[in-house]
């Protein structure tokens, strides 16, 4: 009978350090989200949250990236969010600067070096830019007369609390990214930045199960549903996360001495989703935006300003169908550009065809741009689903509420529908880690025997 290797779990003294490491880094973020910022006021940012106003839908969703810290408004209130947004930043400006494209296709593996150096130097001016910003934007939205800080400015007695309360955020996230990378150098996982993140929403689910089980009168309900949708959600992404076309690939064979190699026939595996959450990040914080901007002309002295403003956050709000609807098409739209920019940096067809490979009924002429077009247009296609699904997990509150007539804010997810997305990657990423170290340990050792 075939044993299983995970048997060798706790015995692999490795692999057991490595869990053990991961689980101390982690509990150290928790106790560290816990540390305010100095002067913070956080039921401001619980009556912004449960306002449900644009600026909650904002503010909800930089509390999913930061891990819930947001709603302490702790020294970890950005998390890694101003490192994500650098990355982000430098994978959009490689195709548009030509210096930057060329050297990541003269050197792969060095100009992924300077794109890792340049993100974090870039990702600590964003995290004191971020931390002005998050700042300024949660007393506009708070409600009138309550402030997230007080005496926040850049003159008198308030510039050197102001300047530590910005020190001591981006200090906050530069030390949340580097337990990330501490996991990543000595955890179980490649990319702690994600787990990091998973940690912070995985944290939520008591109080999800402590919203549900306040409803006394449809407790048993709430909770059965709750668990089927949730269980059925994480299936789908599972499924659509595996989703590969697999283009083949030839290599020639090639003359080795007096002999001639026989040709390799293998699979270039394109992905159904290669965007991840991304593009829900994008097409949220882009909707919110002019509902936001709205936010602090609602107590202008001229009539139809606000006017034009209430107007405004009530399409923007993230209440109104016409918001949820223009949602799905945002993250439809970001799913195709940002897979397109993410593909064309990687130049398939120009690496394939200085490797001698082949593409069947596509010619590697032109240094492989007619590989590339061809890929781009399987991955188009593949796309195609991959971007529906994830429009369709973006409104998954929204079109709850309308078939259950619960409403929109009703906890039918024990974590938020883009915050599964995250959970169900790493978990899936950590088991096969472990599975594939954990086989190679078994393999070893049934050698030996």
């Amino acid at each position: 009978m075939k044993r299983s290797s995970w048997r060798y779990l706790w015995t692999a003294h490795d692999i057991r350090m490595k869990i053990l490491i991961t689980l101390a880094i982690l509990a150290l973020y928790r106790l560290a989200s816990h540390v305010p910022v100095p002067g913070s006021n956080p039921e401001a940012i619980s009556q912004i949250m449960q306002a449900g106003q644009a600026g909650g839908t904002l503010v909800g969703l930089l509390d999913l990236l930061s891990g819930g810290t947001v709603s302490r408004f702790s020294v970890l209130a950005m998390g890694v969010y101003p490192y994500i947004t650098a990355q982000i930043i430098l994978q959009l400006l490689v195709p548009i600067i030509p210096a930057l494209k060329a050297r990541m296709e003269e050197d792969p593996r060095e100009g992924q070096k300077w794109m890792n150096r340049w993100t974090y130097i870039l990702a600590v001016p964003m995290a004191a830019l971020n931390a002005v910003g998050q700042i300024n934007l949660f007393n506009a939205l708070a409600p009138q007369g309550v402030l997230v800080i007080d005496n926040f400015g850049w003159t008198g007695a308030s510039l050197l609390p102001s300047l530590a309360i910005i020190a001591s955020m981006t200090a906050g996230t530069m030390f949340a990214i580097w337990l990330g990378e501490l996991i990543s150098e000595y955890g179980i996982r490649q990319q702690g930045l994600s787990l990091i993140i998973f940690a912070g929403i995985i944290s939520r689910i008591p109080s999800s199960l402590a919203a549900l089980m306040a409803d006394q009168e449809r407790r048993v309900i709430l909770i059965v549903l709750t668990l089927i949708i949730t269980t059925l959600t994480i299936f789908a992404i599972v499924f659509v996360q595996q989703g590969r076309r697999n283009v083949v690939v030839i290599y020639k064979g090639r003359r080795v001495g007096n002999r001639m190699s026989m040709p390799v026939r293998t699979t270039l595996p394109l992905m159904v989703n290669m965007a991840g959450m991304i593009p829900l990040i994008f097409a949220q914080s882009l909707l919110t935006f002019p509902a936001i901007v709205a936010a602090f002309f609602t107590t202008s002295k001229w009539e139809w300003l606000r006017s034009l403003s209430n107007t405004v956050q009530s399409l923007f709000g993230g209440q109104s169908d016409f918001y949820w609807i223009m949602y799905f098409l945002f993250v439809v739209g970001f799913t195709f550009f940002y897979t397109n920019v993410l593909f064309d940096q990687q130049n398939y067809g120009r690496n394939l065809a200085r490797a001698g490979a082949e593409i069947p009924n596509v010619s590697p002429r032109e240094e492989g741009a007619l590989m590339q077009r061809y890929l781009n247009k399987v991955l188009s296609r593949i796309t195609l689903p991959g971007a529906l699904f994830l429009g369709l997990v973006a409104i998954l509150p929204w079109v709850l509420g309308k078939v259950s007539g619960l409403g929109q804010n009703t906890e039918l997810l024990l974590v938020q529908s883009a915050g599964l997305l995250i959970v169900v990657g790493v978990v899936r990423d950590i088991f096969v880690n472990i599975q594939a170290e954990l086989k190679t340990r078994y393999d070893d050792v049934r050698l030996v025997r």
